[in-house]
């Protein structure tokens, strides 16, 4: 018999919920075959199966939140477990064994020292709550290690929840008159769409967000990409489309602008002299940004490549979660939906993203006359905590320049 447990899914995130078995108990399994698929607050991802034979006992159903390391279910070696799997989920639950084995108790800690807390569990407290302050430290004179939150946090999260939840904690609409509510459909939020929800309205409850707009002309840009397009796809496999230019455009302006690359810890600033770019993508489950990394070492067919790559990978459900990870500021492009203005929301703990827009023509006047031209508002959306309005401004501006002249991307000027 082989166990079907949760893997590690990535730094920070300690539970995921099953979203579905693609197997029913008693089916026959392969080695690697997609078994059953979690959804974590970043992605969603299938659990191969560890061994082939049968699938025996479903132990964590549809639905259901686990934490890393729960046991899921279990395969049976050949064909003999077939029979077995209708006995077994006929069992009550209540004289199973527990999913996991109980842990050994931990040797006793030191508590908690009022030494100042590392970064890196400072960050870790604030993503899962868990108060650093109450978990006892294993560190020199007992400080809280990084190791120490990690078991605080999983310990946490396999806690079971408990029914009756204060009211101030949910959300209770109105209930509807009943021939409305004969007409309407409840479904149950993904936990990628409930953290979408939680982390947007922590931006808006934590930073002092405003957004400053301007407008960029299209045309040497368009006229370069036209120019080029056929050749580049022939010769690097890939479309030239805007990202690059902007992702490079953005790069350029991180260096002469350094705070819009920085972030809040604690009381600290961090100013960030490595360029991690995530790029917003759209997908049926939500938006999901994946992280082009050292964006001013590549060159534009390298993150078209990496961008064209997570954009296909991102709708088939196909990212992984440190794919998603250390990003330092984001790019969003509403304009391939129609949209001709808007504000974006930041992506924390960044502080800086950048919403580009439809390009429409409209009526310019350039030298003496007034000529249409292909137009693109431009809007970046930032944390007033860290960014002046003036170094936003100035952002923007660096932006517009370097895609107004885009040889001005080539020289590094």
């Amino acid at each position: 018999m082989t166990e079907i447990r949760v893997p590690t899914l990535g730094e920070s995130v300690t539970e995921a919920t099953i979203g579905r078995w693609f197997k029913k108990a008693g089916e026959a399994v392969a080695v690697d075959e997609p078994l059953v698929e979690l959804e974590t607050d970043k992605v969603t991802i299938e659990v191969p199966a560890p061994s082939a034979g049968v699938l025996g006992e479903i132990v964590a159903k549809d639905g259901e939140t686990v934490a890393v390391g729960a046991l899921l279910g279990q395969i049976n070696d050949g064909a003999a477990g077939a029979a077995k799997p209708a006995a077994v989920a006929a069992a009550p639950a209540a004289a199973k064994p527990a999913a996991a084995a109980p842990a050994p108790a931990p040797a006793a800690k030191a508590a908690p020292s009022d030494a100042p807390l590392a970064p890196s569990v400072r960050k870790l407290s604030a993503e899962s709550g868990v108060d650093a302050s109450t978990v006892p430290g294993s560190g020199k004179d007992g400080r809280v290690t990084k190791g120490d939150m990690l078991a605080a946090i999983e310990k946490a999260a396999s806690a079971p929840t408990p029914v009756n939840q204060p009211a101030a904690a949910v959300q209770v609409r109105a209930p509807s008159p009943a021939d409305d509510a004969a007409r309407e459909e409840r479904v149950k939020m993904t936990r990628l769409r409930q953290t979408i929800a939680r982390r947007l309205k922590d931006v808006q409850n934590t930073a002092a967000m405003l957004t400053t707009f301007n407008e960029v002309d299209m045309t040497n840009v368009m006229a370069l990409r036209s120019q080029y397009k056929d050749v580049f796809e022939k010769k690097h496999g890939t479309k030239l489309g805007f990202m690059g230019f902007f992702t490079k455009a953005c790069v350029q302006a991180l260096k002469d602008i350094p705070a819009v690359n920085a972030e809040i810890d604690g009381s600290d600033l961090i100013f960030k002299n490595y360029y991690h770019v995530g790029i917003a993508v759209g997908t049926d489950k939500g938006l999901v940004v994946p992280v082009v990394r050292d964006c001013d070492q590549k060159s534009i067919s390298d993150i078209e490549k990496a961008i064209s790559d997570f954009g296909r990978r991102a709708r088939d459900g196909q990212l992984k979660i440190d794919e998603m990870q250390g990003g330092t500021f984001t790019i969003t492009n509403g304009g391939i939906y129609g949209s001709l203005m808007s504000t974006p929301i930041l992506n924390a703990p960044q502080s800086g993203i950048l919403g580009m827009h439809k390009i429409q023509q409209r009526p310019m006047v350039v030298g003496s006359e007034v000529k249409a031209r292909p137009m693109m508002y431009l809007a970046l959306s930032y944390d007033h905590r860290i960014i002046d309005g003036r170094e936003a401004v100035l952002f923007l501006v660096r932006v517009k320049e370097c895609i107004e002249d885009p040889e001005r991307l080539l020289l590094g000027v």
